[in-house]
């Protein structure tokens, strides 16, 4: 067995991989990095084991910078699962073993898996993060009979209201990105670049789509969401908060959701939240059960695994400022600081 770095020529053969791969994502693919390495500049290393010329196992790292000195290696940034894909124990070892040479060459103070199972028992583990998973069924009367009494009669609401949702492509970003980064200014959080959703569609084409929500024309919520193999995936998304009252969210994610079965999608993905969050309850409250992300880490140089999010207590300051920035100025300032913040 061989273990090297991914050649521009093999592109083809790690995608298949990880098409077939069980623990395989969007997020191991080929188009993440390039979305990645063309919006952020990030450095990669792509890890394949080959046995007899064909790929056995995976690993996509890469080497994002800390905010003033120091860099980590991440599998994989901004992304909910990430980490090693292989076909047993023995090629887990090896390419968990070159990933470790790896972060000593570079010196990174940390190399992050977002593995969906542990890696390695002997690896420090981040319980923090939860994903929520279920079955899409085949049509309205079953999906609604699922979702619990008090959130059918939120999507009603919204229904009531007079909510219309529309689903389309890269002609929706501009409406996407003003409710998104409103939302996000207002919880204290850096948004994204508009030029990384550019890119996402363009790498993604039509895996990659916008819904967005309208009351008396006006667009109130949006979600991007990603389309891969059997599975939706909102993704980022955001609503105007003068509009809550409407039932913006439910029924946002009621439309997602009859998309998806309109069009054979068969696994409904809601994507990570932290422990006991307000998103954590809401996708609780929706009838989906929280399974957890053990993000494992290596610490070459020994101390404690980064926490890098807004239940951090030195963050409260930053994150309060942040709130008060007007939208314009925060946008500016947003795309700056995302790219330390994988």
């Amino acid at each position: 067995m061989e273990i090297r770095a991914l050649s521009h020529e093999e592109h083809k053969q790690w995608d298949d991989y990880v098409l077939a791969a069980h623990q395989g994502s969007l997020f191991h693919m080929i188009a993440w990095k390039r979305v990645l390495e063309k919006t952020f500049a990030y450095r990669s290393v792509f890890l394949a084991a080959y046995d007899a010329g064909e790929i056995c196992g995976i690993l996509p790292l890469f080497v994002v910078p800390k905010p003033l000195k120091g860099h980590v290696m991440v599998s994989v940034p901004f992304g909910v699962y990430g980490g090693l894909a292989s076909e047993s124990p023995e090629v887990t070892k090896k390419l968990l073993n070159v990933a470790k040479e790896l972060a000593v060459e570079n010196k990174v103070d940390s190399l992050e898996f977002r593995q969906m199972e542990k890696l390695d028992e002997a690896l420090p583990t981040k319980d923090l993060y939860f994903t929520f998973i279920r079955e899409i069924f085949d049509g309205e009367e079953k999906n609604m009979a699922a979702i619990p009494r008090k959130q059918r009669r939120m999507i009603r609401q919204g229904i009531n209201h007079g909510l219309q949702s529309k689903v389309g492509g890269a002609e929706l970003l501009q409406d996407f990105y003003f409710v998104y980064s409103s939302s996000l200014r207002n919880l204290g959080t850096p948004a994204f670049p508009f030029v990384y959703f550019k890119h996402l569609f363009q790498e993604l084409g039509e895996q990659c789509k916008i819904l967005t929500v309208s009351y008396e024309d006006k667009i109130v919520a949006a979600v991007m969401t990603f389309f891969h193999q059997d599975r939706v995936m909102p993704y980022y998304g955001g609503g105007l908060s003068e509009y809550q009252r409407y039932a913006i969210y439910d029924f946002m994610y009621w439309e997602l959701m009859r998309f998806g079965w309109e069009h054979g999608y068969k696994v409904f993905d809601f994507g990570r939240s932290k422990l006991e969050t307000g998103p954590f309850h809401f996708k609780r409250h929706w009838g989906f059960e929280p399974r957890a992300l053990p993000y494992q880490y290596f610490l070459p140089k020994g101390g404690a695994i980064p926490n890098v999010n807004p239940s951090n207590p030195k963050l409260q300051p930053f994150i309060a400022l942040w709130k008060r920035l007007p939208l314009p100025i925060a946008n500016r300032l947003g795309p700056f600081l995302i790219k330390y913040l994988p």
